[in-house]
């Protein structure tokens, strides 16, 4: 495992390689609006942390292939080389404003706005997808429906944003949103702690009762790996996203 922190997954591994943070490394930055950007360390890796690049440069030349590139500059160089949508673009010409890809050529100013005025083949094409029933829903034993998915405040599974003490200020332990008339038919109260089981496991969680959810549904966020939503989820594949489905399974939920 190769991470900036010790975390949860981290200890499952027999070799832990130590890397650093943005903070701590030169290269570039590719953002969603496809700007490449010079990226300057601000201070020196800390310990034994190593950059990204040469982490991979390191286990190569060990595995038997060489990559004895001496700075990040020299990888750019590569890529560039090797894709012609980034041809033009170089360090020098990032090192005071990014350029927006494709940039086929050293002359070409990047590119502002994708397929301006249509998309390469005329018009967009349009897919309709039939419907196909989620691999499991709620029934008489798992009368809930139980769907996924992450908070304003954190991201992923937490293991930078659950370190920032005014992140965790805002929300730091893991609940369930369900609507009140499921709430009350279940005897639960708002902040009480419960039990939310499916066919795979159980978690506890804090009730957040309110009228935000559909009746039947209940919400669980991704965060918190002390009660981690996914011993309730199920690892049936979905074809479309190319994903586990993650969004939706049967549940219930029991008062501790």
């Amino acid at each position: 495992v190769q991470d900036i922190f010790m975390s949860e997954t981290a200890h499952y591994a027999h070799v832990i390689l130590p890397a650093t943070s943005f903070a701590e490394k030169d290269g570039t930055f590719t953002n969603t609006e496809r700007r490449v950007q010079r990226v300057r360390k601000g201070i020196h890796p800390i310990g034994n942390a190593k950059p990204d690049w040469q982490i991979t440069c390191e286990l190569s030349t060990r595995m038997g292939y060489k990559m004895e590139y001496p700075s990040p500059k020299e990888v750019w160089d590569e890529i560039a080389s090797l894709v012609p949508m980034l041809a033009g673009i170089n360090y020098g010409r990032i090192e005071q404003n990014g350029i927006q890809w494709p940039c086929p050529d050293i002359k070409h100013p990047g590119t502002k706005f994708m397929h301006e005025g249509k998309f390469p083949r005329g018009l967009g094409k349009f897919f309709v997808l039939p419907y196909r029933a989620p691999a499991e829903s709620p029934d008489k034993d798992y009368p809930l429906l139980l769907t996924t998915g992450r908070t304003l405040y954190h991201y992923g599974a937490g293991t930078m944003t659950r370190r920032s003490a005014g992140i965790i200020h805002k929300t730091n332990d893991c609940f369930v949103e369900v609507h009140q008339a499921d709430a009350g038919e279940l005897g639960i109260f708002d902040g009480e702690m419960v039990r939310v089981v499916s066919r795979r496991g159980e978690i506890t969680a804090r009730a957040e009762v309110s009228g935000k959810m559909k009746r039947g549904v209940i919400w669980i966020p991704m965060h918190f790996a002390e009660a981690s939503v996914n011993k309730l989820t199920m690892d049936a594949y979905d074809n479309i996203t190319q994903t586990a489905e993650y969004k939706v399974c049967g549940a219930k939920i029991e008062k501790l």
